[in-house]
């Protein structure tokens, strides 16, 4: 009896996590940072789709959003450079944000005013500036985060971040597909790029966290010392702490979305191509899924806040994967709203799952140091095999099809659950010793 009210007492404890301030104003900052996200990734997928383009091209158009997993190259830039005038008003992560946001809004009018098939080069260039822009303003936004707040507060504050992240890829998706419907793409990225705005403001607004890697203080450095702060010195901190442990975490890093970011690629061709119509892809992959990934989210963020970070971590490599499979039943059947929802809410609510559980599993590797490179280096690992391989998912459907595609997909996510296995054994072992 003690032990229910005990146990009682601390699920009490872990959805209050939820109303601390630091952790609602990340859903403001999830959602600048998702707004461009799916308009260079799966909304664009489904605009050159629909404009007649081949589902080849489409793949190895996705090798844009590649950009976002190379930002480690220019993320100790962010960690440690002032931006003139405005880092002395807004301070180091907001400045950042702010440029990023400006170059975002430019980079979706440019997308807008060309003509997707004589133009076709100059979107890939005003994506790619787009994505740039967009990885630029998640390592100040990461840094921001995770600067803000200490461990215990980390899975709710990924949960908010994927609740604001999940809200801006509603507006950039579901919103994205109703002007396309009733208007054109053209008009949907022009309304996106004002809808960007918010960000703007957002980042106005906030307040700083009062831990910031101030560049003044090393103003009297070499620069042999400073390239070595910048630089050297976040990985070989990282190594010091994990040991040869960090080998597996980096592998773990790399691999663990492979399987989702993957099967993301084909989805929307692959809804177009079943028959749906752009305004039911947007009701129920857009608006109803949106729905299912904010409570597999908030449920990750408890789960974390109860069991700690790599029990809901294996639970999450193990959803992601096998949730593929029934994507390859549906492409074997006629359009049906009723089947498409069902695989949708499966879907998307172990992704919000694991997505919140990796994001919090991600923090708590970051010191605070080297917040934003560190952060960058493991988010760009994350992101970049999966969609490496992602670029020639048209060339696999075209010569396979959807079904073998969706298998494909699942079969890659098998190695994340293994090695999550392996580093809760280990862990495990840890704490006897």
């Amino acid at each position: 009896m003690n032990n229910t009210r005990f146990s009682s007492k601390n699920w009490r404890t872990a959805f209050a996590v939820y109303i601390q301030p630091q952790v609602l104003s990340m859903i403001a900052l999830g959602f600048s940072a998702g707004l461009p996200y799916l308009l260079i990734f799966s909304t664009l997928s489904a605009w050159l789709r629909d404009e007649g383009i081949e589902r080849s091209v489409i793949g190895f158009f996705s090798w844009v959003s590649a950009t976002y997993s190379i930002k480690i190259l220019w993320s100790p830039v962010v960690d440690k450079v002032y931006l003139p005038i405005l880092t002395r008003f807004l301070g180091q992560r907001r400045s950042w944000m702010l440029v990023a946001q400006f170059g975002i809004i430019a980079g979706l009018i440019g997308m807008a005013s060309v003509d997707t098939h004589t133009q076709l080069t100059t979107i890939a260039f005003c994506a790619t500036f787009v994505a740039f822009c967009s990885a630029t303003q998640d390592v100040s936004i990461d840094a921001f985060r995770i600067e803000l707040s200490s461990t215990d507060l980390q899975g709710a504050m990924a949960a908010m971040y994927v609740l604001g992240y999940r809200l801006a890829l509603l507006v950039a998706g579901a919103g994205s597909f109703y002007i396309a419907e009733f208007f054109d793409w053209k008009i949907a990225y022009f309304v996106m790029a004002a809808t960007m705005s918010f960000g703007v403001i957002t980042t106005l607004f906030l307040n700083a966290p009062t831990v910031e890697n101030s560049v003044k203080t090393r103003s009297n450095t070499t620069f042999l010392m400073k390239f070595q702060d910048a630089i050297i010195h976040p990985f070989t901190d990282f190594f010091t702490r994990q040991g040869r442990l960090g080998w597996l975490i980096l592998l773990l890093i790399a691999i663990y979305k492979m399987s989702d970011i993957t099967m993301g690629v084909m989805a929307n061709p692959f809804y177009l191509d079943l028959g749906f119509k752009k305004t039911e892809i947007a009701e129920i992959t857009k608006i109803f899924g949106f729905f299912m990934t904010i409570a597999g989210a908030a449920l990750g963020g408890v789960f974390v806040a109860r069991y700690g970070v790599m029990r809901p971590l294996l639970i999450g490599a193990i959803t992601a994967a096998s949730t593929n499979l029934l994507f390859a039943v549906l492409a074997n059947t006629k359009p049906d709203l009723v089947l498409l929802a069902g695989v949708i809410s499966a879907d998307n609510l172990s992704g919000g799952f694991a997505t919140s559980v990796f994001i919090a599993y991600l923090s708590g590797l970051a010191r605070s140091d080297y917040t934003a490179t560190q952060y960058a280096l493991f988010s760009s690992l994350m992101t970049f095999p999966a969609q490496f391989l992602g670029g020639f998912s048209g060339v696999i459907v075209d010569h396979f099809g959807y079904r073998n595609f969706f298998l494909y997909a699942s079969v890659i996510g098998l190695p994340a659950i293994f090695l999550v296995i392996g580093l809760l054994r280990h862990e495990k072992i840890s704490v006897k010793e």
